[in-house]
């Protein structure tokens, strides 16, 4: 290491208090965090590319320091799922420091690490208060049955109203409205499961017919409309 002459010239003024780093919760405990090794936490963060056309909501299980599981979800852009699957690639293996500093493809993702990183070095992850934190495994569990990422996709005009086309029920198949043309309920195709059930051998119209349910007053509905296509 070189000093500068000025430096190598001062006189040596001892340091007195000792100032560790403030302890942080990480999975039940409480640690004083110096090296990346000290860091562990399950957490959520979300990121956005710069048109902001698209985001990403990311997941990752930390285990002293180094990612062990990555879930790496996508909306709103075609070309940012592929860089989901780059990412989902790249990141189990690394350190948090590693991650933060790694091309995650798309913006959207890098960001949503970038977001992480901070969760994670200050103690603010979802497993901070939890005992030895959450298995490998629970990031794909949020995921539920069937195995999709919880979407809502909605879509409205001033001239004709709502449409719902996604919740997290499933695929909308039909908007049940009443005598005032008001959505009180809806018929949806829980597409995970249906898709499980065809790779079992169930026919796909069976599938297809077993795995569709309602929400709401759909049943007192005066009017049913496709939101796709009336």
């Amino acid at each position: 290491m070189q000093y500068s002459h000025e430096v190598e010239e001062m006189m040596c003024v001892a340091k007195g208090a000792k100032h560790d780093p403030a302890p942080i919760p990480e999975e039940g405990a409480w640690v004083a965090s110096k090296e990346v090794k000290d860091i562990s936490g399950l957490t959520h963060g979300i990121g956005w590319c710069a048109p902001q056309q698209g985001t990403c909501k990311l997941t990752l299980n930390v285990k002293e320091g180094i990612i062990q599981e990555a879930l790496v979800e996508t909306i709103g852009c075609s070309g940012m799922t592929h860089s989901a699957a780059m990412a989902a690639e790249v990141l189990p293996g690394k350190t948090v420091l590693e991650a933060l500093n790694t091309d995650l493809v798309c913006d959207a993702i890098n960001v949503a690490m970038r977001e992480l990183f901070l969760q994670i070095v200050y103690g603010r992850t979802q497993t901070a208060f939890s005992e030895g934190g959450l298995p490998i495994g629970a990031g794909m569990e949020d995921l539920g049955k069937g195995l999709r990422s919880q979407v809502g996709t909605m879509y409205s005009t001033a001239a004709k109203g709502v449409r719902y086309l996604e919740m997290a029920e499933g695929y909308i198949l039909e908007e049940g409205l009443d005598e005032n043309n008001e959505v009180i309920g809806y018929k949806f195709v829980h597409l995970g499961k249906m898709m499980e059930a065809i790779k079992k051998g169930v026919d796909p119209k069976e599938a297809y017919e077993k795995n569709i349910g309602t929400y709401g007053r759909f049943a007192e509905a005066k009017t049913v409309i496709d939101p796709r296509k009336k």
